[in-house]
């Protein structure tokens, strides 16, 4: 097993820096895929948190549960509704999205949106009531308040989009369902990791994983190092 796992680094090297066509191509889906749904998901899930967190309302307590749930969603289920959803019998089945990139951003952003919505809720809340209060005082509207505090919020909001991104980026179960795993169109690090080991290609497997955690890690140190910035 050591030498599988020297031989899959040294083949990591080796097809990084000989610039192998399929590799590249594994990692520009990967990217795409889960920095387009990882930032659409921001997008809409930012102001839903804010709103929760900064709004008291009947059933917030309700609302609040429903999202933790869905933080946690099985991905594999996840990937199954977008399928059928998608599926030449399914409502949206014209669309022609099923087994396309376009279908796997769609099941990583709908896995991401609860994520950053409960962390953005969870910042929001976190903030000293007094600067609320100040801010207030101060004569700023509802939009300037709410400016200020994602301002104070910012690391909390970083680490929500960290995680989101470190979940779409190692997500397999809905991807797989709904991507295809299509060689040089919907092939994802961890759907070709899956696939080179179900044919008993241990090194091109831990390859594989060695350059998703170097590259992973590389986007998370620029991320935290934005975090630890963030004052």
């Amino acid at each position: 097993m050591a030498n599988e796992i020297i031989e899959g680094i040294l083949e990591a090297i080796r097809l990084i820096f000989t610039f192998d066509p399929e590799v590249w191509g594994i990692i520009e889906v990967s990217f795409r895929v889960s920095l387009t749904s990882t930032f659409l998901a921001a997008l809409v899930a930012l102001p839903i948190g804010s709103f929760i967190g900064l709004r008291k309302f009947k059933g917030k307590r309700g609302v609040t549960n429903l999202i933790n749930t869905f933080m946690g969603f099985p991905p594999v289920v996840m990937g199954l509704i977008v399928y059928l959803l998608l599926s030449r019998n399914g409502p949206f089945g014209t669309l022609g999205l099923l087994y396309s990139t376009t279908a796997m951003i769609v099941a990583q952003f709908l896995l991401a949106v609860p994520i950053i919505t409960g962390t953005a809720k969870a910042a929001i809340e976190s903030v000293d009531p007094a600067l609320k209060e100040t801010v207030l005082s101060l004569g700023a509207n509802e939009r300037q308040l709410w400016w200020e505090l994602i301002k104070h919020s910012k690391k909390s909001i970083i680490a929500g989009f960290l995680v989101a991104f470190g979940q779409a980026i190692s997500e397999v179960g809905a991807v797989m369902i709904v991507g295809g795993n299509i060689r040089w169109e919907t092939r994802t690090f961890t759907t070709s990791i899956v696939l080179q080991t179900r044919m008993g290609e241990f090194g091109m497997a831990i390859a594989l994983g060695v350059i998703l955690i170097t590259i992973a890690f590389i986007v998370n140190y620029g991320l935290t190092r934005l975090q630890t910035g963030a004052d």
